[in-house]
């Protein structure tokens, strides 16, 4: 096959990709018709970038692309979460991952960046790279095992480095990838946003007050018995009478004799709770399509804080609780 036939076949993928995928991220940045004129971003490799909006962030405005040198490509994410693949890779690529906000040296700080390869995801090793100084965060064997790799914001970029070999046609780097504030209720229970054992501190009550308003999922029901996952992190299956609010889907209708919604929820070793009747107020984050238990007071000690709230005119958002 031609190097030109080759970069038309690219370009195609890329703009099939650009029309199914970016739903409220825009392009910007960059002449788009440069791709259609040189080819060059082509030669030697093709990577295809998706993206998709969160509620992290309200706005995404895409990603920008520049050339660095030799084999080396910057991209620019500026969504809250998305995916990578690069087919058949060769050289190297360092992908840059922005919030698009007005950005702040403490806002910055307080955000990290979780990336999650696909099993299937080989051909690279990848490095956190900060002012030329590059650290291993997954080599080309770990990925297989698809496990999180969680850094600040602040210590540097994404440098994805392809492994050399003869045949390159059957490799594809894959990771999906999401902005996680670090700050806020229950993100002290996500393990992966800190080093060390996770401790398992009651959340405050403006903390408890603004999880139920804000958590990717909020209902109040009874913890079950541990499902599967690691001995670190298992997963409780989780029965909510009530459910207030969730993303995503997790939770199903049809608990006990159809009374309820039914879901799996990831807990730190450290913090589960043996099945019991009574009932918490349950609420939590979703990480790469998997539920993590946030904050999680009773909820009868819930339904007295919010109460005592609403009569001083503090509570940051309306529940129904009758």
């Amino acid at each position: 096959m031609g190097e030109s036939q080759e970069s038309v076949i690219a370009f195609v993928y890329v703009y099939i990709q650009y029309i199914t995928y970016v739903v409220g991220c825009i392009y910007n940045h960059t002449d788009y018709s440069s791709y259609l004129n040189t080819g060059h971003n082509f030669e030697f490799y093709l990577f295809v970038i998706t993206l998709k909006n969160s509620h992290l962030l309200s706005i995404c405005s895409g990603l920008s692309h520049e050339a660095h040198r030799r084999d080396v490509e910057q991209v620019y994410l500026r969504c809250s979460q998305g995916s990578l693949e690069w087919l058949y890779p060769t050289g190297a690529i360092i992908v840059n991952l922005r919030p698009n906000t007005e950005s702040s040296s403490r806002r910055t700080a307080d955000v990290f960046v979780c990336i999650k390869p696909q099993t299937f995801s080989q051909g690279s090793h990848v490095y956190l790279e900060h002012q030329g100084d590059l650290r291993l965060l997954l080599s080309d064997a770990d990925q297989a095992q698809g496990a999180v790799r969680c850094f600040s914001l602040k210590e540097g970029a994404l440098f994805v480095e392809a492994v050399p070999q003869r045949d390159i046609s059957r490799k594809i780097t894959a990771f999906q990838y999401e902005l996680v504030p670090s700050q806020g209720p229950g993100a002290h229970m996500y393990p992966y946003l800190h080093q060390g054992p996770v401790t398992c501190k009651p959340c405050s009550d403006q903390e408890v007050l603004m999880a139920v308003c804000t958590s990717d999922f909020a209902g109040c029901g009874t913890f079950g018995d541990a499902a599967s996952g690691s001995n670190q992190h298992p997963v409780v299956t989780v029965t909510l009478r009530r459910l207030f609010q969730q993303k995503s889907g997790l939770f199903a209708w049809g608990g006990a004799r159809g009374q309820g919604w039914r879901g799996r929820v990831s807990v730190p070793a450290p913090c589960v709770v043996r099945p019991a009747e009574d009932e918490y107020l349950l609420t939590g984050s979703v990480h790469f399509g998997e539920a993590w238990l946030g904050c999680a007071p009773r909820y009868r000690d819930f339904l007295k804080l919010y109460a005592e709230a609403v009569n001083a005119g503090t509570n940051p958002c309306h529940i129904d609780t009758n």
